[in-house]
């Protein structure tokens, strides 16, 4: 049960000081509060036997308000600094799942599912929250507090009324501990659960226009009700064993109380003990009620704590499937990128994706990809990347294997502009001025000329302060395409790769785009993949892949003169371009 406070102890460690305090002006609180109710006996003691004086009265009154005044600034301080201590550890768990899931690659969301994650760095950091806070609290009142109360009870009272009231804990004990297994999988169940309704909430809302579109509102209205049901019945599960843990403490506790009054008032008729012991006695066991139900909560928020835990951990201690090296190679600017003898297959499968790939691209130049859907273009992209492990051959820059260098020093050399363009729920001014924070409006709006965007910006309601909506919702597939390409001229990278980024524009947009490319990219290396020949024929080189292999290459006038693919795909497309027009 307590491992939850080992798999935590290097921020207890990093923290011991405002963990040692807290703790310690909690014993502190703790031994205040049991001094009043010894107050109270020897009053009525001293009432009973008319020894009560005013001085007297006088005296124990200052005690009592100097105590309340001592355990009222005690539990400030520890309630602030144990409580503050657990924010503490919250936020530097999220931090390091958000560092964590940016340093992953696509195998690793492929295998977690987003709205999975979401409920860890959510509900299982809550409950962490709850075990680094409330869980010290409940492990000192049960333990150092209810040590104390028994003591107290045990050597200035009387031992054989102590060890009688006390013969219920035994039992509580093992009923706990049954009590914590079972929540234990039980919670676990509920927060999967949780995380599965996540995820289907997640891809309902990304989804809706599709949802909309087939007239699937009632169904997914129903498998939300199911799942919902689910996590219901789930945490409902949880609730039930929860719920059992009060009324048996209240159960035992109450035996306790039965005991401790009764044979109390025994050994007060046999004068072993004063009725001024009696009632301090009896105040003791009040007080001994919340160690005791300290102790449920301590095996429930632990149990939780610990399931919740196991999750995050599951999930920080997933390594990245590519990483850096151990000495980074150092190179100021991309070279030659050479690829040879290059195979790769995703993880998980067997045929190969690229086969015996031979390219060498000249620093500089403007590199065509071309062939069917599926014919590996976005995979050899990412090979420049680096998202997958798994690739055979050599793959150089500048004559250095690029697994020699550092991810971000190679990341940091490319913009990539994916097909499926992805935008934050921004403006546009703060998606471009992603590619480089510090661009100023007049950049901006320089390099949306340069993406062919200035006349939609224009239209917008807001210009530049235009918020995009979740996922560039607002704007058509054509203008989130040409956002993109803006974002990626403005971080002017050293290598750009445009796999089919202009699928969504038409082809006058695209010939002012690629126009605009040529002037921008000089001594500086393009890759562009496209279904659209027209985008690629000014490139100094052009390769067909099929099946993941290079089948045909040259310049564009070259494949023109070969009876291959390329030359009649593009002319069909002329000939459909031709009869677009007519």
């Amino acid at each position: 049960m307590f491992g939850v406070f080992s798999k935590l102890g290097w921020f207890f460690k990093l923290h011991c000081k405002r963990y040692t305090f807290a703790i310690i002006a909690l014993i502190i609180a703790s031994v205040i509060d049991i001094i009043p109710p010894k107050l109270v006996g020897m009053a009525i003691d001293d009432i009973q036997f008319n020894a009560l004086t005013s001085d007297r009265l006088l005296e124990m009154l200052l005690i009592y308000g100097c105590l309340i005044i001592a355990s009222y600034t005690i539990s400030f301080l520890w309630d602030y600094t144990l409580f503050g201590g657990a924010i503490m550890m919250e936020q530097t768990m999220r931090s390091k799942l958000m560092n964590h899931f940016l340093k992953m690659t696509p195998g690793f969301f492929g295998k977690f599912r987003t709205g999975d994650l979401m409920a860890r760095a959510t509900n299982d950091l809550k409950a962490l929250n709850m075990t680094a806070g409330f869980g010290i609290l409940t492990l000192v009142d049960s333990t150092i507090f209810m040590l104390l109360l028994i003591a107290v009870m045990g050597f200035t009272i009387s031992w054989k009324l102590t060890l009688a009231a006390l013969l219920p804990l035994p039992i509580m004990a093992f009923v706990m501990n049954r009590y914590g297994k079972v929540i234990h999988a039980r919670f676990m169940e509920a927060q999967k659960a949780f995380g599965d309704m996540n995820d289907d909430v997640l891809e309902s809302v990304k989804g809706v226009r599709v949802i909309r579109a087939f007239v699937q509102e009632k169904q997914d209205e129903e498998r939300f009700k199911t799942m919902t049901e689910d996590v219901y019945h789930k945490n409902v599960e949880v609730a039930k064993v929860d719920a059992m843990f009060e009324p048996t403490i209240t159960i035992l506790v109450g035996i306790s109380y039965t005991i401790g009054l009764g044979y109390g008032t025994s050994l007060v008729f046999q004068n072993v003990m004063t009725l001024g012991e009696l009632v301090s006695f009896n105040v003791y066991l009040g007080m001994l009620i919340w160690p005791m139900f300290a102790v449920g909560e301590l095996i429930n928020v632990m149990q939780r704590g610990n399931a919740s835990l196991d999750r995050v951990n599951e999930t920080l201690d997933y390594k990245a499937d590519v990483g850096d090296p151990k000495q980074p190679a150092v190179l100021e600017k991309p070279g030659t990128i050479v690829f040879k003898d290059v195979t790769f297959t995703y993880p998980g499968t067997d045929l190969p994706r690229l086969q015996e790939i031979d390219l060498k691209i000249e620093s500089g130049q403007t590199i065509g990809v071309v062939g069917k859907t599926g014919a590996g273009k976005t995979t050899l992209f990412r090979q420049l990347l680096r998202e997958y492990p798994g690739m055979s051959g050599a793959l150089t820059i500048s004559g250095i294997p690029i697994t020699d260098f550092a991810l971000e020093k190679t990341r940091s050399w490319i913009g990539y502009v994916p097909q499926d363009q992805v935008l934050f729920s921004k403006t546009v001014r703060e998606n471009i001025q992603f590619g480089n924070e510090n661009a100023s409006d007049e950049e901006i709006y320089r390099v949306m000329e340069l993406a062919h965007f200035i006349n939609d910006i224009k239209s917008l309601s807001e210009g530049l302060d235009t918020k995009v909506g979740e996922s560039g919702v607002t704007l058509s597939g054509g203008q989130k395409q040409r956002v993109a390409i803006a974002r990626a001229f403005i971080m002017d990278p050293e290598i750009l790769i445009l796999d089919d980024a202009m699928s969504a524009v038409d082809g006058k947009t695209e010939a002012n785009i690629i126009q605009h490319l040529k002037e921008e990219r000089t001594g500086k290396t393009t890759l562009i993949a496209a279904h659209r020949l027209s985008a690629v024929t000014h490139a100094e080189h052009i390769i067909v892949l099929e099946d993941g292999k290079i089948v045909e290459e040259g310049t564009h006038d070259q494949l023109m003169e070969t009876d291959g693919w390329y030359q009649t795909q593009y002319k069909m497309q002329q000939l459909d371009e031709k009869g677009a027009v007519s």
